[in-house]
């Protein structure tokens, strides 16, 4: 048995990692009885299993990957799927244009004149997305998994945007002047609305084709969500759905449409993919004996705050779904401090978002940490960041304001990883996919923790200590001891 600890520090913005190996030694032999100050770690204990971790191939993330040399897009390549980098598993996809596209666009351009969809294509997705996944798949050294996700039917199939209460616009106040005008009149792919109940029928038909396209072109989709942030109308790409209008549209036509395609047992779908504080009561009004079995799984994404007792809820009120953390990233580009950035007006009027620049990266990476740890304590089985990469504005997108990404193109070709990137690589490279969560106890609440059991019986400890105090701890498992360091704003991972 060895032990090695990995440790990442970040000084004045640049990253520093450390690998040390720890000796062990025999409970047996301590001089005085382990009592005070102790975390425990029991391996024979175990919780859900996890599947692994992944990011998502934008448009936007294929477009600046498209932009790089050969050698520099195949060493970003390498660092996400290679043998040495980030062992991600599984690749989220967009189904037609999200908020991060180049533009606004559709498989097919007017499915009124075109009802039975004899114009579908994904050409769009040919240009970009596809040929960086199929580098992906010949660098991968485990095969990865696709989520398709929908951000809006065809517009010519929605009810317009609803009006805010507010009788401004969608943002309300001095904030309307400078974010684009919503036409409350007529339907848009943007700004909610929602799919008209007659169209059901032909957007299970419309996705089902989507997923048969990126089969055909030999991706390996496994998962669907029904829409992406189910109940947002947001001032890009989005549709707004009721847990009743989803589950009508599930039971009644999706999957009666996967199941005439074959497509049942080969691509899962999953519900809500939305923010954690509502995935109980969505998933209850969804889930019953007779869509039970039509769902694989529950999808969240992090804005609204920890909520891991919601997540833990639903593991216990949904045994066997998979439950997915399937977006997260920060809402201002990298390196600053708000996503007000791209709009200078906005920035002047509302300040810089709370955040010191000089900090913001690594407060970005505690976030994260700390949601992955929240988490799959709580019963997670799968994580999904968002956005591979972005410029350093956090795009190009087709509507304003950028966000944030643990890789930032720069503008003559290359790239540089910010510390978030190496926070997810203490989950993503070390607990490796089929680990089981393994049961645990701290003395105190002054670090963050997590543990995991690894296939091969490797034991697997993340350890976030985002305190000033450096930490340290004797560790208990199996009548043997290690003494760890855990210095102050570090993420540290040990390995058994």
């Amino acid at each position: 048995m060895e032990a090695k600890q990995f440790t990442t520090f970040s000084v004045n913005g640049k990253t520093y990692p450390m690998e040390y190996t720890i000796p062990i030694t025999s409970e047996a032999d301590e001089p005085t009885h382990l009592e005070s100050g102790v975390l425990n770690v029991y391996p024979d204990i175990t919780f859900q299993e996890i599947e692994g971790f992944g990011g998502a191939m934008t448009e936007t993330t294929a477009y600046l990957l498209s932009k790089m040399d050969a050698d520099t897009r195949r060493s970003f390549l390498e660092e996400h799927f290679g043998e040495n980098g980030q062992h991600l598993k599984f690749i989220r996809i967009h189904m037609d244009s999200c908020d991060f596209s180049l533009d606004e666009y559709q498989a097919v351009e007017d499915p009124i004149a075109d009802p039975e969809l004899s114009t579908f294509n994904i050409d769009r997705d040919r240009k970009y997305i596809i040929p960086m996944l199929k580098e992906a798949m010949e660098i991968t050294v485990e095969p990865f998994s696709v989520l398709l996700s929908p951000w809006s039917p065809p517009k010519q199939w929605k009810t317009p945007p609803v009006k805010p209460k507010n009788d401004a616009s969608t943002y309300g106040g001095m904030m309307s002047a400078f974010m684009p005008s919503v036409d409350y009149e007529h339907p848009s792919r943007c700004n909610g609305g929602s799919l008209k109940p007659e169209f059901y029928t032909s957007w299970a038909k419309y996705l089902t084709k989507y997923v048969q396209a990126y089969l055909a072109e030999g991706i390996p989709v496994t998962m669907m969500s029904l829409q992406n942030e189910s109940i947002a109308a947001t001032t890009w790409d989005s549709c707004v759905w009721t847990a009743a209008e989803q589950k009508a549209f599930l039971k009644d036509h999706l999957y009666p449409a996967f199941k005439e395609a074959g497509l049942v047992g080969k691509v899962g779908l999953y519900i809500w993919d939305h923010n954690k504080e509502r995935v109980v009561e969505f998933s209850k009004e969804i889930l019953d004996d007779e869509t039970n079995e039509m769902v694989e799984g529950i999808a969240f994404h992090w804005y609204s705050g920890d909520h891991f007792e919601s997540v833990d809820l639903a593991a216990r009120l949904f045994p066997g779904k998979k439950l997915m953390s399937s977006e997260c990233c920060a809402l201002h580009p990298p390196g600053k401090s708000s996503g007000l950035a791209s709009m200078p007006q906005l920035a002047a009027m509302f300040g810089g978002g709370g955040k010191r620049a000089e900090s913001v990266d690594y407060d970005d990476a505690v976030a994260y940490a700390h949601d992955i740890i929240g988490n799959l304590n709580a019963g997670m089985n799968r994580w999904i960041d968002w956005n591979l990469c972005v410029d350093k504005d956090g795009g190009p997108r087709h509507v304003p304001m950028g966000f944030g990404a643990p890789v930032c193109a720069n503008d003559d070709g290359s790239y540089r990883k910010l510390i978030t990137f190496d926070y997810i690589g203490h989950f993503s490279r070390y607990i490796m996919p089929g680990a089981k969560r393994i049961g645990f106890s701290r003395c105190n609440d002054k670090i963050e923790m997590t543990a995991a059991k690894n296939p091969d019986g490797s034991i697997v400890l993340v350890m976030l200590n985002k305190g000033a105090e450096d930490l340290s701890y004797p560790i208990r498992m199996d009548g043997k001891v290690i003494r760890v360091s855990v210095p102050a704003h570090t993420l540290n991972t040990i390995v058994i």
